[in-house]
């Protein structure tokens, strides 16, 4: 379960309510963090809550990973959703919690097949809504 190279383990937990974010879509929104060596869940959102609820699962001086499922319509009035895998790496977090982050994002984002765009935030205004709205389409 362990990566060699970062030494990080990825709770199955993770896997398995991913899975259901994606297929069933029981929750709105999923945020992670690293715990005594391995990435584990931090929150989970209902289906009903808000991207305001989204934003305000993160803390504003530690690490997290993040996935949300964003449903919007294009411009052909099509229902669609995308899966967003977000690194939230504040500027006032530790470095060394940084850097763990860091080298443990793209083995844990393999673990969870789906995601569809991926963004990196050290601050609330790189993951606003208008954002991620623009990155969606």
């Amino acid at each position: 379960m362990a990566n060699a190279s970062s030494g990080m383990a990825v709770n199955d937990e993770c896997k398995l309510r991913f899975q259901e974010l994606k297929s069933k879509r029981s929750y709105r929104f999923i945020v992670f963090k690293i715990e005594e060596q391995q990435v584990v869940i931090d929150k989970l959102g209902d289906p009903s809550e808000s991207y305001e609820d989204f934003m305000a699962s993160f803390p504003p001086n530690e690490c997290r990973y993040a996935v949300y499922d964003f449903d919007f319509t294009t411009d052909e009035n099509c229902q669609k959703s995308k899966i967003f895998f977000i690194a939230w790496s504040p500027d006032s977090s530790k470095v060394r919690m940084k850097m763990v982050y860091a080298s443990s994002k793209d083995r844990f984002k393999r673990e969870l097949d789906g995601i569809q765009v991926d963004m990196q935030a050290t601050d609330p205004s790189e993951m606003s809504l208008d954002l991620v709205k623009s990155r969606a389409i």
